[in-house]
């Protein structure tokens, strides 16, 4: 749902990285293994722009030919459900809050995706707004 698609382009100084469902995203490596790496966190920034923005994450769309797929964190995956829970109600990090009986820099936690949250945290949030996080495990 949210494995990403990126495509390369090598210039003669490096390798640039672009996502056709997050159009946002701009990043760039000195050699593939490095552009996947810097596309991780690239991803990440992206995202923030989306919660900055107060739209709604796209889900992934199918890989097209000679495009790598970027499987995110199960975190991350949990923190974009969240999210796009709370663009679905129109809330804001404030009515997550208060809903949670949380503070502010919590909350904002929640939904940062450059900070590292418990799962356990975004299992809570997610269930205060009658979603279930599941998990599944695929060969790699």
């Amino acid at each position: 749902m949210y494995d990403f698609a990126i495509r390369f382009e090598q210039d003669a100084t490096g390798v640039a990285v672009f996502c056709r469902d997050l159009p946002e995203l701009n990043s760039f490596g000195d050699d593939i293994e490095h552009a996947v790496r810097e596309a991780m966190d690239a991803i990440d920034t992206t995202l923030s722009l989306y919660v900055d923005q107060r739209r709604a994450i796209p889900s992934a769309s199918d890989p097209q030919e000679g495009e790598h797929v970027v499987h995110l964190p199960a975190v991350t995956v949990a923190k974009i459900a969240l999210w796009n829970a709370m663009m679905e109600r129109d809330m804001r990090k404030a009515d997550l809050c208060r809903l949670l009986g949380i503070a502010q820099t919590q909350g904002d936690r929640l939904v940062d995706f450059l900070h590292t949250s418990k799962m356990e945290a975004l299992e809570n949030a997610l269930a205060a707004l009658g979603k279930r996080l599941s998990v599944s495990v695929e060969a790699a």
